[in-house]
This record gives C-alpha cells, sequence and structure tokens, in this order.
C-alpha cells in the first residue's frame, strides 16, 4: 500500500476496522471508538446526560482520557457539552437527518470522483480488500455481535473508496458524516436485516471505482446513499421523530 494511502487510512480510523491490521492505538484513540460505538449504536441513547462517574467505570479509565475522548466526539458532533449541565450525547431528529444526508450526498460522491483521478494501484488493491471483506461479512439483526462486525467492515469500506482521494480535510467531513449517518442507520438494522441487495450496490460502486468510471461510480453510490436515506426517512416518521 502507498505510503499516502496508507496515511489516509489511520487518519480516518479505518485501518482499525480492518481485520488483520497491527495498527497500535493510544488508549485515548481507543476510548474514543468505543465510545462512538456505544453512542452510535443507541447503547448510550440519543440526548442522554452522559454520567462521567458512570462511563469511568463501564470504561474503566479514569477522568483526564474520559474528559478527553469526549472533547474529541464533542468535534465529531456526536456529544454536546452544556454549561452548567455537563456532557450530553446530541440528540435526533428528521431535520438533522435531512441535512446529514444531502451533505453525504455532496460530499462523498465529490470525494469518490477525486479518489478515482488521484488514487494509485495500491489504492484498487484496498478498495477490492475491502470489498471482499464487507460482502463476506455476515449482517443478523437477531445477532447484535453480528451488526457490530459488519459495521466495522461497512465504514471501513466507504472510508477506503475515498482515501485515495488525498485531500484530508474532505476526508474528516466525510468521516464525520459518516458517524453521524450510523446513528440513525443502527436503529434501523436492529430491527431488520435490510430490504435490498446492499452486496450488490457494494460491489457495483467498487468495480466502477477501480475501472476508473468515475460516472457510473458516482451515480450508483448517489442512488446507494438514497435508498438507505429513503429507508431511514420512513423509520423515523414511523418512530414519531420529527
Amino acid at each position: 500500500m502507498s505510503a499516502r494511502t496508507a496515511s489516509m487510512l489511520r487518519e480516518l480510523g479505518a485501518m482499525a476496522s480492518l481485520p488483520g491490521e497491527d495498527g497500535k492505538n493510544t488508549i485515548s484513540s481507543q476510548l474514543v471508538g468505543r465510545l462512538r460505538e456505544a453512542i452510535v449504536s443507541g447503547a448510550i441513547p440519543a440526548g442522554s446526560k452522559i454520567n462521567l462517574d458512570a462511563e469511568k467505570t463501564r470504561f474503566q479509565v479514569s477522568l483526564s482520557p474520559l474528559r478527553e475522548a469526549l472533547a474529541r466526539l464533542i468535534s465529531d458532533g456526536l456529544v454536546r457539552f452544556e454549561d452548567n449541565r455537563g456532557y450530553r450525547v446530541a440528540p435526533v431528529s428528521l431535520a438533522d437527518f435531512e441535512e446529514i444526508a444531502r451533505l453525504r450526498d455532496q460530499f462523498e460522491t465529490y470525494a469518490l470522483r477525486e479518489a478515482i483521478a488521484r488514487g494509485d494501484l495500491a489504492w484498487e488493491s484496498e478498495v477490492m480488500r475491502a470489498l471482499h471483506l464487507v460482502n463476506r461479512t455476515v449482517r443478523d439483526a437477531s445477532r447484535p455481535g453480528s451488526l457490530e462486525a459488519w459495521e466495522a467492515v461497512h465504514r471501513a469500506f466507504h472510508l477506503t473508496l475515498i482515501a485515495g482521494s488525498g485531500m484530508p480535510i474532505l476526508l474528516r467531513f466525510c468521516s464525520m458524516l459518516l458517524n453521524l449517518n450510523d446513528r440513525y442507520r443502527r436503529t434501523f438494522l436492529r430491527r431488520t436485516s435490510g430490504d435490498r441487495n446492499v452486496m450488490m450496490e457494494h460491489s457495483e460502486i467498487a468495480q466502477a471505482a477501480v475501472a476508473r468510471d468515475a460516472d457510473h461510480a458516482c451515480d450508483r453510490l448517489r442512488e446507494h446513499l438514497a435508498r438507505t436515506a429513503t429507508n431511514l426517512r420512513r423509520h423515523l416518521v414511523e418512530q414519531g421523530i420529527e
């Protein structure tokens, strides 16, 4: 893998999600990942107050790394800090989701187009590796552990697709939007394993990307994101989330 591609993946945290890598994260980085997973999965509910003593016990850490991790999640839009009220998980709303969906459509398709233009052979190899992992990982709503495993490789797939762009600021925005979007998708996946052939959709995007067919790849990615958004929008309305 090229140094540039590896650097992009490490910065986004995608490398840690891919089985077989030997990334050495700091305690703080590992804690950020664990807290992010707890929030995105709904283990710490949206809008709830974060009890520092309870979270210290849950994650077996001291107050200092916990505060540092929360500060990083504030910058990701998953946590808020309120004067005299402390830390709270960011709430969810239909308007918030609609904005996230629109921004993902714009930023992620642009990043993919840039990756296709700039990505090297090593990037192509990583895209196909990430595709193989996500398509071979079973997702079963009745087994929560399988959802977590699938989420890790799914996140890695989407970030690997755009890592070849070599645009770190853009990639950080895309990573943040993916985290915010995942909060909504995870609630949907807890009750269903999906209603369409996501495996084929991923394959079409990846194969078009490595074939350097930017228009086809970006069209397929946009359709992929739009189908997910439609499902989640319907789910939110059914749940009475406004």
